[in-house]
């Protein structure tokens, strides 16, 4: 389950105490009676060989997503298009509904942002993290996110995994 689509195996790169403390941490969120912040995320950085694990309710400060693509002028502003108007028009009931200033600095954000990269790492994709990993804990299935961190400089995404004690790296240390 922690496999990429590459078929790369994420954890492959981990020491042997590094998958001995994924252990305890699978152990630790099986304890968990419900859903909770508190819950364990890791954080794997090649680079450094460092395996870091923090909790949920931490990793909107230490990995902040980007949201400028979702701010509501620009949401709206597509949510126009796809019903048709053109973009002057829609750009004018953008206008209209949040005002000009606003509106253009949500595009300045927007294009400003585009020269730096975040990996891939959206509002998007950390909403659907807790939403994932919610569901999973509420189901009783036993899954930790798992981000692997892009290296600084590279045009990577972060790559998320879900390790769970049947994930083929993990077996003989979790039986």
């Amino acid at each position: 389950m922690a496999k990429a689509k590459s078929g790369h195996d994420p954890l492959a790169a981990l020491t042997s105490r590094q998958r001995h403390g994924l252990a305890e941490i699978l152990r630790e969120v099986s304890q968990a009676k419900s859903w909770s912040w508190s819950l364990p995320v890791l954080l794997h950085e090649r680079s450094w060989l460092r395996l870091m694990q923090i909790r949920l309710n931490q990793l909107y400060r230490y990995l902040p997503p980007d949201g400028r693509e979702d701010a509501p002028e620009l949401v709206r502003f597509r949510t126009l298009i796809e019903e048709g108007f053109d973009a002057l028009q829609a750009q004018q009931h953008c206008w209209e509904e949040f005002g000009m200033e606003d509106c253009q600095r949500a595009l300045r954000r927007f294009w400003d942002g585009q020269s730096q990269n975040c990996h891939g790492w959206t509002l998007r994709r950390y909403l659907a993290l807790v939403t994932r990993y919610r569901r999973s804990i509420d189901a009783g299935a036993i899954a930790v996110p798992l981000l692997v961190l892009a290296q600084q400089g590279s045009d990577d995404f972060h790559q998320l995994h879900w390790v769970t004690d049947s994930t083929p790296t993990m077996r003989h240390t979790c039986a």
